[in-house]
């Protein structure tokens, strides 16, 4: 049964999981297409998928869960790969495995711009801040928590507190690799590797040479305030 003006076939009853899995691939879709949030409804994602909108509520609370269920896949695969490179980089020490999440993060990047697009350079719904933490990039910001910590635990001095150094580190390479993507930059990867080690090195000291660790700011404690439970 076709629902009209969409030209789209409706699920068919009990087909639940095959009807969201149509909705998560229409947000892709719109977000794609129209680069920010603003005229994503649970109605135009309706219209989209070719269903009625109360469909969408029965799987989705609202936008923002709508959004973060869509995205969440490619968060996930890219905390997949920086833990694969970290385990691989084990032997070499805390720092090392660090350094190798960092490159796995600017080679994923790079090498899937379109999914980087709407994980970091689309703009997504605004939720209350007790929220934030809930996001499905706390897969990517846990794994560069830990192994930030890993490098303080060994005696690598952070130029910031913890959350603020993992914080910054993470930005950094955003701003490294979405200059590429918005600049049409076509860098080698040695440069942007360069850059990444260059932006590691300012933050955390490359041999353990036992200093004292910043003592906590109000910066750190208001992002300390946003992240949600590691075990998680």
């Amino acid at each position: 049964m076709s629902v009209a003006g969409t030209g789209r076939q409706r699920s068919r009853r009990g087909q639940g999981e095959q009807l969201r899995e149509e909705v998560l691939a229409a947000v892709n879709r719109l977000l794609a297409e129209w680069g920010s949030d603003e005229k994503l409804t649970m109605r135009a994602v309706a219209k989209e998928v070719g269903v009625a909108a109360p469909s969408i509520y029965l799987h989705f609370a609202d936008k923002a869960e709508l959004v973060w269920a869509a995205l969440a896949d490619k968060y996930a695969q890219l905390a997949d790969q920086m833990h694969r490179a970290d385990e691989a980089a084990v032997a070499g020490g805390p720092r090392a495995r660090l350094r190798a999440q960092v490159l796995a993060y600017c080679r994923f990047a790079l090498d899937n711009p379109g999914h980087y697009r709407l994980m970091y350079e689309v703009s997504q719904p605004a939720v209350d801040p007790e929220r934030v933490g809930r996001h499905p990039s706390r897969l990517v910001s846990r794994s560069f928590r830990q192994a930030v910590a890993r490098c303080a635990d060994a005696g690598h001095t952070l130029a910031l507190p913890w959350h603020q150094a993992v914080h910054t580190l993470w930005t950094g390479l955003h701003g490294i690799v979405s200059l590429q993507h918005s600049l049409s930059l076509t860098s080698s990867p040695a440069m942007v590797e360069g850059l990444a080690d260059g932006l590691l090195d300012v933050i955390v000291s490359a041999e353990p040479d036992g200093g004292t660790q910043p003592a906590q700011t109000e910066v750190d404690r208001l992002i300390a305030a946003t992240v949600a439970d590691d075990t998680d």
